[in-house]
């Protein structure tokens, strides 16, 4: 049986990563989960979308999310401008942490372990998180890589639709205790002597430096919420398959 990759449904039904997520977790889409992946049975999906389609004459609505409305190489290129900006890694997100960029410019210690498979989703979580805070005010803050991490808003009128975060830099009382490395490399499932041999690999910035990305890192996000705003509400948008299955 053929599988298809979160990726693979984007493409397919036009619609971002944190709906593809939410309609797996809630069963309306065929969906198994592969370790911490999602994959799509392709003839139970393809199956299901010609169910799901809405007769002709039903009008068609759509909610465009971050994704729809700002393109990965566009968000690409201001996540790479906000590092380049303010000397830190960046990463830009929705509003369920679900990444629309690279984390750009990351450290060393966050280069060393991410590629474990386990430490993706970990920092999914993480960034969901920093959605639900509801201070609106960019402040630095401790991250499960025990790193400060920042983040500001992206809005389109009164509505958040994702975040750009800032991070890799280094607490006052950097490097980490024996004990909280081993914590880390826990979190993440990853090895301790793979942290412990990074650790040291952070940014470390003066206060007026972390002053600096205080300031940047909401202009970035106005600048991303301008792009978004500006963009046809109709561009990019596509019906939300799962709503319509839920209320025939």
């Amino acid at each position: 049986m053929a599988y298809l990759t979160t990726r693979d449904l984007q493409d397919l039904i036009r619609v971002d990563k944190s709906t593809i997520y939410r309609m797996a977790e809630a069963g309306k889409v065929p969906a198994i989960k592969v370790g911490r992946q999602w994959r799509f049975p392709e003839d139970a999906v393809m199956a299901w979308l010609g169910a799901a389609q809405p007769p002709q004459d039903e009008p068609m609505h759509a909610t465009p999310g971050l994704a729809d409305l700002v393109s990965a190489p566009v968000a690409q290129a201001l996540a790479d401008l906000a590092a380049d900006a303010m000397g830190v890694m960046v990463v830009i997100t929705d509003m369920d942490g679900a990444p629309l960029t690279e984390v750009t410019n990351p450290c060393g210690l966050f280069r060393a372990v991410a590629a474990e498979a386990s430490v993706l989703s970990r920092c999914v979580e993480m960034w969901r998180h920093y959605g639900a805070v509801p201070d609106l005010v960019p402040r630095f803050g401790p991250s499960d890589f025990g790193f400060l991490c920042a983040r500001a808003f992206v809005r389109r009128g009164s509505e958040l639709l994702g975040m750009v975060i800032a991070g890799g830099v280094a607490p006052a009382d950097w490097p980490p205790a024996t004990s909280q490395i081993a914590s880390i490399a826990a979190t993440f499932g990853v090895s301790t002597d793979t942290v412990a041999a990074h650790v040291e690999e952070v940014y470390r910035l003066t206060q007026e430096e972390r002053v600096h990305v205080l300031a940047v890192l909401p202009r970035i996000g106005v600048l991303i919420s301008e792009l978004a705003s500006e963009r046809d509400p109709a561009a990019g948008a596509a019906v939300d398959l799962a709503e319509r299955r839920s209320t025939s």
